[in-house]
């Protein structure tokens, strides 16, 4: 038997907020989804995204509670273009999300930026920059 990835699942404190953020990026969460205390998104390729509430956790783990440190996961979305990268972030924070990266071009050869999800976790905006002489 052999494992393999299938999904990326996030906690969320409100998942109506946390759905309209992440259909924001494109991912096509079923209508109602932000009243369910679970909710899946399919993603290019057969991955998912899965949103489940505090409670929801707590249901089955009544001992979690919420990291207090930070964010210790980013979900990393590829975009088509640098010009993408700005157009995004300047979207995103224009909703009134927070900035937490200016698009700026990374020594690794991306246009990158971050923007804060509804809990905090940091949410990568990326392209590659065009290799010179293009």
């Amino acid at each position: 038997m052999t494992a393999r990835f299938d999904a990326i699942g996030l906690v969320v404190s409100d998942m109506a907020a946390s759905v309209a953020f992440y259909r924001r990026l494109g991912f096509a969460f079923p209508e109602g989804a932000e009243k369910q205390p679970h909710a899946e998104a399919g993603l290019p390729g057969g991955l998912r995204l899965m949103l489940d509430t505090e409670e929801t956790v707590r249901s089955f783990r009544p001992e979690w509670r919420p990291p207090t440190d930070g964010g210790r996961t980013s979900p990393a979305l590829r975009c088509d273009g640098p010009q993408e990268v700005d157009a995004l972030y300047a979207e995103l924070v224009g909703a009134g999300y927070h900035g937490e990266l200016k698009p700026w071009d990374a020594f690794w050869g991306q246009r990158y930026a971050v923007v804060l999800d509804p809990d905090g976790n940091g949410v990568d905006l990326f392209a590659p920059l065009a290799a010179s002489g293009e």
